[in-house]
């Protein structure tokens, strides 16, 4: 498995390597070895994930306070999507910068992204369908959204203007609005967390 550092500190993409022939594939589309090489800890798998979106259908932006946020690994499974990273932490030296990477299930690729950072993504095709493994659980006290169509940001999502969204992501903050309300992490915090996992500890959860 290749893994690669993307331009946003704590985000990575993800290339397995598949094993073809006339019956199939094979692919390791998780390694814990390969990502606690990159990230520097292992991932504490906690939850994992699935949703399935229409083509067109945009999901995010989310994060979660920090601590104990919540780390993702993210992959497509069936048909494609355009997964983006948003850094949302306050004094990063990226703050409100997006990376985006295509994920779908002719390359298979992976994206990490480590606590603290937003995330979201377009569904390209039907049926597209995501699976992510979550260092925490869902804690609805904790979680926090940005507008996906925040001008500030300025996505470029492929549904050009006018996805489809959730009522939740309707109704949430731009980026400007939720700096001035406190809601988003801090980079130095973030770090420190990170370094925490680094050391074996458990970053102030309190367990989850």
């Amino acid at each position: 498995m290749k893994v690669d550092p993307l331009g946003i500190e704590g985000a990575w993409e993800l290339v397995p390597r598949q094993h073809g022939d006339a019956r199939g594939l094979f692919l390791e589309w998780y390694k814990a070895e390969a990502l606690a090489d990159a990230a520097g800890h292992p991932l504490d798998l906690k939850q994992a994930n699935m949703s399935v979106s229409a083509a067109g259908v945009v999901r995010g932006i989310h994060f979660a306070d920090v601590p104990p946020g919540q780390a993702k690994y993210v992959t497509c499974v069936r048909g494609a999507v355009l997964d983006v990273i948003v850094d949302v932490r306050l004094g990063s030296p990226t703050f409100g910068r997006w990376e985006a990477v295509r994920l779908d299930d002719k390359e298979r690729r992976a994206v990490y992204l480590s606590e603290g950072l937003g995330h979201g993504f377009c569904a390209l095709t039907d049926d597209a369908t995501v699976v992510y493994l979550c260092s925490e659980g869902y804690a609805p006290q904790r979680e926090r959204g940005i507008h996906p169509l925040d001008p500030e940001i300025g996505v470029e999502w492929p549904a050009g203007g006018a996805p489809e969204l959730s009522a939740k992501d309707t109704q949430a903050p731009t980026l400007a609005e939720a700096r001035e309300t406190g809601i988003l992490p801090v980079y130095e915090e973030c770090r420190a967390f990170r370094a925490s996992l680094a050391r074996g500890g458990s970053g102030g959860s309190g367990g989850n």
